[in-house]
């Protein structure tokens, strides 16, 4: 880990170690006697303990002050961005019942590049072929998925596909994304004081960057009553938009997007919502963690106009798992499936797409 978070190690020096391991992307501390470690994609529980919860409790309260947080009896819970990145959680007791539990997200010095993702059997020649397109052909993209199944890395990697000479607005809780873009705008919301003042969201951060003439909007995470204003500016012309959400499938990602929508206090008709959802969002990038730890996007999915009332998603490409091998390492392959409805238009533009069958 990097020299500017020196106090990091300082304060949590049992797990020390795997706070300098590269190898290790997230340290989950359940209480002072019970850590585990995320390392290429699987959990590995770890003989590393704390001497006491105090010491535990101590450690999350100075990694806060650190980063001009509270964490106390009134404020419970931290959700912090650290000096290199890296992004910490923490619950105190009595809201979790085993002690102070912290989880650390460490920072990837390597940004993840769509030729690491070919490389590393995340994706396909094929598919990159597609999400290239959707991009330069401005449609908006969401990647939905499982906690910890690479969206946000899948976001960043995408975002490589954007033109230099765009301007992109970049909205998130807590930066993590790496856009290499030239003209990139990014905002952090803020939480509320110690007195419940100066919270800023990500609903405030989108009215502002909607007249800050954006390109394209970047938003890292949809979870709440944001949903409804991305899709109203979706629907007025900001093409071209990405986001992340926690989903099963790309069709269950046009429910959650519908469902936190409804989260905005705003009342509207479903119908008219489900129309909403359904003209914003172009495709659906899935990605998840299979069972042997690897991170893949298992589909692209294009969102077409309602039937019935009902959302319709036609799946471009997904993959297919064909068989566990005996060490548990999961065999299979990246199937293109329709094509797309914007063969022709992407004829035009000269974009090209994978052939199908």
């Amino acid at each position: 880990m990097e020299h500017k978070n020196s106090f990091l190690i300082l304060f949590l020096a049992p797990v020390k170690e795997f706070l300098e391991d590269d190898s290790v992307s997230e340290i989950l501390i359940n209480g002072p006697e019970q850590i585990y470690i995320e390392r290429r994609g699987k959990l590995e529980r770890t003989e590393a303990k704390f001497p006491s919860e105090p010491s535990l409790r101590a450690a999350a309260s100075n990694i806060a002050k650190s980063v001009q947080r509270l964490l106390n009896d009134d404020y419970p819970r931290l959700d912090a961005r650290l000096p290199d990145g890296s992004r910490v959680h923490a619950v105190i007791p009595p809201l979790s019942r085993c002690g102070t539990v912290i989880a650390i997200r460490k920072f990837k010095k390597d940004t993840l590049s769509i030729a690491k993702m070919l490389d590393y059997g995340s994706l396909s020649p094929d598919a990159e072929k597609l999400l290239r397109a959707l991009v330069l052909m401005h449609k908006n993209v969401i990647v939905s998925g499982g906690t910890s199944s690479g969206k946000t890395s899948v976001l960043n990697a995408l975002s490589s596909f954007i033109p230099s000479n765009e301007r992109v607005l970049v909205i998130e809780d807590a930066s993590e994304l790496q856009l290499q873009q030239e003209h990139v705008v990014s905002f952090e919301t803020r939480r509320p004081d110690k007195n419940g003042q100066g919270e800023v969201t990500i609903r405030d951060l989108l009215a502002s960057s909607l007249r800050l003439r954006p390109d394209r909007l970047v938003i890292g995470e949809i979870r709440g009553g944001e949903a409804l204003d991305l899709l109203q500016a979706l629907n007025t012309g900001h093409a071209g938009s990405m986001s992340t959400i926690h989903a099963n499938s790309p069709m269950d990602c046009l429910f959650r997007m519908e469902t936190c929508a409804l989260l905005s206090g705003i009342e509207m008709p479903l119908m008219a919502l489900r129309s909403q959802v359904a003209s914003a969002i172009d495709a659906v990038v899935h990605t998840a963690r299979l069972s042997d730890g690897s991170r893949k996007v298992v589909a692209i999915s294009e969102v077409l106009p309602l039937k019935g009332g009902e959302y319709q998603v036609r799946d471009l490409m997904a993959w297919q798992t064909e068989a566990v091998e005996a060490d548990g390492k999961i065999r299979g392959a990246f199937v293109l499936k329709e094509p797309p409805t914007f063969v022709g238009q992407a004829s035009l533009l000269g974009i090209e797409l994978p052939l199908t069958q």
